[in-house]
């Protein structure tokens, strides 16, 4: 079953670009393209994408409102934000209207195509070099309600190993080296990350990460870990 994708960016030669890599793999489908945010809101609305590829800067309504407007209906498609992240301070914004991850806009194709293959499956793409930059910038006490020094807060009902796995998770690192740190197997992992997900009531890794960072559990390049 091919992933239907609705691309979004206000530059038509970006937008087509995007588009013909998409439609040249067998498993996925642009269903539709729209060059403003209120055309995305819109055509999210009737065509029913699996994945939104969305620009942060867009005209009319920007990536950032449409992202949350998208993800606050039912049965919402995931999005997928394109970003060129020095200039988007305020990405951390849509992760938390519901954007399942962002990447650098020159990523390169064969990542991006991986990106939307993920956040179809249900998983988060966060930019690791990106992420840990955008972090820094809020964990420095930039950004609302982190780096604040008010120090941990206990998430109810998680073990001391459930708090290290989710700071594990919002330092950016994947199965693989998450496996490795702990040393377990990458099915151990993924088994671990699902249940904490569920134990909190989260949708994906993304919000794993704001929430780490809104109680104090995480923050940039922990002691230890070698990002």
């Amino acid at each position: 079953m091919s992933v239907r994708v609705l691309v979004v960016d206000d530059r038509g030669v970006v937008r087509a670009g995007f588009a013909a890599l998409i439609d040249a793999e067998a498993d996925m489908t642009v269903v539709g393209e729209a060059g403003d945010g209120a055309a995305a809101v819109r055509l999210a609305g009737q065509l029913a994408p699996d994945v939104v590829l969305m620009d942060v800067h867009l005209p009319v309504l920007d990536g950032i409102a449409a992202t949350r407007i998208i993800t606050g209906r039912e049965n919402a498609p995931r999005v997928l934000l394109l970003t060129t992240f020095d200039l988007d301070v305020h990405v951390f914004d849509a992760l938390r209207a519901g954007a399942s991850g962002f990447l650098l806009e020159d990523v390169p194709a064969a990542e991006l195509l991986r990106g939307i293959r993920s956040v179809a499956a249900g998983d988060s793409v966060l930019a690791p070099s990106a992420t840990r930059r955008l972090v820094g910038h809020y964990a420095s006490g930039a950004g609302t309600g982190l780096g604040t020094g008010s120090g941990p807060r206990e998430p109810p009902g998680l073990t001391g190993c459930e708090r290290h796995l989710l700071t594990l998770v919002a330092s950016g690192l994947d199965d693989a080296e998450i496996a490795a740190h702990l040393g377990i197997t990458v099915g151990a992992v993924q088994s671990r990350v699902g249940a904490v997900l569920r134990g909190l009531g989260l949708r994906d890794r993304v919000q794993a990460t704001i929430l780490a960072y809104d109680l104090g559990l995480a923050r940039p390049n922990p002691p230890g870990l070698h990002l």
